[in-house]
């Protein structure tokens, strides 16, 4: 095997021109790691956040970025898993505290590792792990959500905005998903949402007009410019979970709850990692997805050298799906 690999470190924050593509040595498992040969990783506007320098202390510098990854088992020191074994990972530190997955090796607790088996071609399988953790955990751990309940996703056209109505519809759920861009009304339609909304900063209204008593659940993906609306959309009993940040807006300042929050309408939060993912919960979303049962959402899959041309769309906010890079020459 080859000593050295392609990676993407970033030295600071800054710009997406402090994105750098190098030659670095195969890293070698610490004890307790599972090296994994990455065949495809997603991006996440985490690590545009990382980038920009929005991470705060949680992240040093330099860095290979990537909060998740795709692959096969290259090297297992504990022998749990076989070398090929399909595996996925996601989150722990990956990117932050410890290179991550924009490269094409790294090495990963084996309690962040999840086997997998699928056809399906490593793009589409690339697309699938933070998206899917996020909007799996955000529905079953967030909102509780069940069959022939209304769920409200505000930030549809994001990847994890998608990826939850797949799921909701999956489920038997009405879906409502919004959308600021008249282009991409089809997109969301296609994947089965119910209701599209048009969204200028206030929706309530609009969901109001169809269920009256207003949704069972909401997920807020776009941030705290929008939470005061999305909670006003939701029915007593309800609840909306925060899970995304597309604003780039963290925190809601002088937050007093009685006059913030609905009389009786909930708000939790959901910000899961790996082992919020079953591996039956997995196996079977790919399952779905290779018979054309579910639907992966992509709208691009690059190189690991047009890194750059990848960061400036998540950045843009116009990609109509998840941006995935393959580093190997597929």
């Amino acid at each position: 095997m080859n000593q050295s690999m392609s990676a993407i470190m970033i030295d600071e924050p800054g710009p997406v021109t402090n994105l750098h593509l190098r030659q670095l040595p195969v890293p070698t498992p610490n004890p307790g790691d599972v090296r994994i040969k990455i065949e495809a990783f997603g991006l996440n506007r985490s690590e545009l956040h990382t980038r920009l320098g929005l991470a705060g202390d949680s992240v040093s510098y330099p860095r290979v970025l990537g909060i998740e990854a795709v692959g096969v088992v290259d090297l297992d020191p504990s022998g749990t898993f076989a070398p090929g074994q399909q595996v996925m990972t996601m989150m722990g530190g990956m990117g932050r505290t410890f290179d991550g997955g924009y490269a094409q090796y790294t090495c990963v607790p084996a309690s962040q590792v999840i086997p997998f088996s699928s056809d399906l071609p490593w793009d589409v399988l690339g697309a699938i792990p933070e998206m899917l953790q996020t909007a799996y955990g955000s529905l079953s751990i967030g909102l509780d959500l069940t069959g022939g309940q209304s769920l409200l996703v505000r930030g549809g056209t994001s990847s994890v905005g998608m990826a939850a109505a797949v799921l909701a519809k999956r489920l038997g759920a009405t879906v409502l998903s919004t959308t600021r861009d008249p282009s991409k009304v089809q997109a969301l339609k296609d994947l089965g949402v119910d209701h599209v909304l048009l969204d200028d900063g206030k929706v309530a209204n609009q969901v109001r007009r169809i269920l009256p008593d207003g949704v069972d659940g909401a997920i807020e993906l776009v941030g705290t410019p929008t939470l005061p609306d999305t909670l006003a959309s939701v029915r007593v009993h309800g609840t909306v979970c925060f899970t995304g940040m597309l604003s780039n807006q963290w925190t809601v300042e002088s937050f007093y709850p009685i006059d913030y929050l609905p009389q009786g309408v909930r708000l939790t939060a959901y910000s899961g990692s790996s082992e919020n993912l079953p591996p039956e919960v997995l196996q079977s979303f790919l399952d779905d997805a290779a018979s054309g049962r579910a639907t992966v959402p992509i709208d691009r899959v690059f190189g690991l050298d047009q890194i750059r041309e990848a960061h400036t769309l998540m950045e843009s906010g116009e990609a109509r799906g998840k941006l995935v890079v393959l580093p190997w020459n597929h």
